[in-house]
């Protein structure tokens, strides 16, 4: 099996390291990552300036290609340019962070297992709790069980699957759930501040704190120690809405 691996962590990062390791095991892997850290970037893509990329080491693991550029950058150039040969699937991950709810719309790691979709390959992305000591090892492992299922289920071109896996602690995580993503606003908060100068400045955070949510949801599962999987489209037509609103009158604009 041939995996493009990628994320929005960085090349460096050491999700992506553990990743690759699990796959390397199973898998011949080539990774095309962001030169830097791109979380919350989403779906960017460079249009403005050349897209760069070299080739670097990655301790004693690997060499990869890291590029000056987005997550779904990094998909494009791989997939049209860099690979000698298509890859069966496309992984992003393992992100320092759990994708779900609506920050799967932010998400740089979800973007570059659309763009692989977009282009009609299987893909697949990977994100992990944030808490102490956290087990990249442990969670690559459970990623790439999880994976395999997946992938064990026949040819799924274009279809983008998101895994998300919880904090690992006794007991955690109790198996898998596959549900649908949750739709709950964020509660966000900008605080002013002032820097040395006396400038203000705004200073963005949020949680999903104590705002409730609906049973069976990504978030739901993984608040009780479930590795979640969601299968997402890029799709985004609201097929409820539209043939309403083919049925209204519109002007003649002739």
């Amino acid at each position: 099996m041939r995996v493009l691996l990628c994320n929005d962590d960085g090349i460096f990062a050491p999700g992506l390291l553990a990743m690759h390791n699990a796959l390397a095991e199973e898998a011949e892997v080539q990774v095309v990552a962001p030169e830097t850290v791109q979380s919350g970037g989403s779906h960017a893509i460079t249009i403005r300036h050349p897209v760069v990329w070299r080739t670097v080491q990655v301790g004693d693991r690997f060499r990869g290609t890291s590029v000056v550029g987005t997550p779904a950058d990094c998909v494009k150039l791989a997939l049209n340019g860099l690979m000698q040969e298509r890859p069966d699937v496309v992984i992003s991950g393992i992100n320092a962070g759990l994708n779900t709810g609506i920050h799967i719309l932010y998400s740089g790691t979800v973007a570059a297992a659309i763009e692989a979709a977009i282009f009609g390959y299987p893909a697949i992305a990977v994100s992990f709790e944030l808490h102490r000591d956290m087990d990249y090892d442990a969670a690559a492992r459970i990623a790439w069980r999880v994976i395999d299922r997946i992938l064990q289920n026949g040819s799924l071109p274009g279809r983008v699957f998101n895994i998300n896996i919880p904090e690992i602690k006794p007991g955690w995580p109790k198996g898998v759930r596959v549900l649908e993503q949750s739709t709950k606003a964020m509660v966000e908060r900008f605080e002013k501040r002032s820097d040395p100068n006396g400038r203000e400045y705004y200073w963005i955070n949020g949680d999903f704190k104590d705002i409730g949510d609906e049973s069976d949801t990504d978030r739901q599962a993984l608040g009780e120690g479930y590795v979640c999987v969601t299968p997402l489209q890029f799709n985004l037509t609201d097929r409820s809405l539209l043939e309403q609103t083919q049925a209204w009158s519109w002007p003649d604009l002739t």
